[in-house]
């Protein structure tokens, strides 16, 4: 089976902006973004979705987000964050290895709604906004 772009991207085959990892999980922004400092936390193994993987490592998962969703909404100075996991393609699911979506957010940002463009970043804008985040983690 063909490995999945988030696979190849914990292996460093594919290029990342990388804001953390540990033993299970890696965080790095999402490109395209929904909003500067739309961050993504995967397992480093490639589990399908929620209902694939097992509980231990899903609860390793909900603790590194716990761990960066606090420094994304500081580095950004977003006044909310959307902690969103899709499964199935039928919940928007485009990538089948499991992850969360971190997506800043900010009165009337209108980032989901009917004219919502993704927000693509500069390389050296995605280095820094990486940056900002990785230096906030607690």
């Amino acid at each position: 089976m063909e490995k999945t772009v988030f696979e190849k991207i914990v292996e460093g085959t594919l290029p990342s902006h990388k804001i953390y990892d540990n033993k299970n999980t890696f965080v790095f922004l999402a490109r395209p973004a929904k909003t500067s400092g739309h961050t993504l936390v995967i397992t480093k193994k490639p589990y399908k979705d929620i209902l694939d993987i097992p509980e231990d490592l899903a609860v390793d998962l909900i603790k590194t987000i716990k761990k960066i969703a606090p420094a994304v909404v500081k580095a950004t100075k977003a006044e909310g964050i959307n902690i969103v996991q899709n499964t199935g393609k039928a919940a928007g699911q485009e990538v089948f290895h499991i992850h969360f979506h971190l997506i800043p957010r900010y009165k009337d940002d209108e980032i989901f709604g009917k004219n919502s463009n993704m927000f693509e970043y500069t390389l050296d804008e995605a280095k820094t906004v990486a940056k900002n985040i990785s230096s906030e983690i607690i």
